[in-house]
């Protein structure tokens, strides 16, 4: 606890590699908070330098933290194809109003294997016409992977932006059975 009586936010991360690249995770008492692509140093470094900013501690590196086992086993059961959903404890305070209702959607209501439309997302969350807030909460989303924004594409049947970049966006679909896998 701080001088105040609260308890004092603590962060732990790591870097695990995946299919995908490397991929930053980072939990708080609360849960998951933040999982980053492509988790370069360079990469790595700007992403706890906006941890720090918007958590107000500095993380520490905690490959062995037991707030991360758990998160560290599924990513990597999941891209083993050994497990479809993450049950995983989230900790959503990096985000909020529209985006982190329509990314608990997301979460709760798009299956593995299955896609949605950001208009039909938009819809499930009571905004139908707001698929373009939709792409922009996917683009926001700070949990990927584990809260599965790769999973909302285009009604039209196109593959849609993804922040992650959309090789990895189809590396995602494709683990999941909803594309083929790329042949080189």
């Amino acid at each position: 606890m701080d001088s105040h009586g609260r308890y004092e936010q603590h962060v732990a991360w790591t870097v695990v590699g995946t299919d995908i690249g490397p991929l930053l995770l980072a939990a708080t008492r609360d849960g998951l908070v933040n999982v980053v692509f492509h988790a370069t140093d360079e990469v790595r470094d700007k992403a706890l330098d906006r941890l720090t900013s918007r958590l107000g501690t500095e993380p520490v590196e905690a490959p062995e933290s037991p707030l991360l086992a758990e998160a560290i086993r599924q990513v990597a059961a999941y891209f083993s194809g050994e497990r479809r959903d993450f049950d995983l404890p989230l900790d959503w305070s990096l985000i909020s109003g529209f985006n982190r209702q329509v990314l608990r959607e997301l979460a709760s209501g798009v299956p593995y294997g299955a896609v949605v439309g950001y208009g039909d997302l938009a819809g499930r969350v009571g905004q139908p016409g707001a698929a373009q807030a939709v792409g922009v909460a996917m683009g926001s989303n700070p949990l990927p992977v584990v809260v599965p924004c790769h999973r909302v594409v285009e009604s039209d049947g196109g593959i849609g932006g993804f922040g992650g970049g959309l090789e990895t966006k189809r590396k995602l679909l494709a683990l999941e059975g909803v594309l083929p896998e790329p042949l080189f």
